[in-house]
């Protein structure tokens, strides 16, 4: 049994362009290597984001649920933000 399988796949051209430029460079053998290459970055992405939902978001939310009082309002987000980006731009 075959451990791979072909596909026929539709890029657009700015995508097929940049396929043909990575393996042009010698950074790919060959165009296959690029898309697996994606398609294991996008793994790693996915396997980020899941993470990142389990470990941070479902906590916070229940966290939340629990005691609605530690919410803070849309106001008091965007001034706590506005306020950090005036001291990052005092700093910098």
């Amino acid at each position: 049994m075959r451990s791979t399988q072909q596909f026929s796949v539709t890029l657009t051209n700015e995508m097929a362009e940049m396929v043909r430029a990575k393996v042009d460079s010698g950074e790919y053998a060959s165009e296959s290597e690029v898309i697996r290459d994606g398609l294991r970055a996008l793994q790693a992405h996915e396997r980020a984001l899941d993470t990142w939902l389990r470990e941070q978001v479902v906590p916070a939310y229940d966290a939340m649920k629990a005691d609605p009082s530690r919410a803070v309002s849309v106001e008091q987000v965007r001034a706590s933000l506005a306020g950090a980006r005036r001291r990052s731009l005092k700093a910098g």
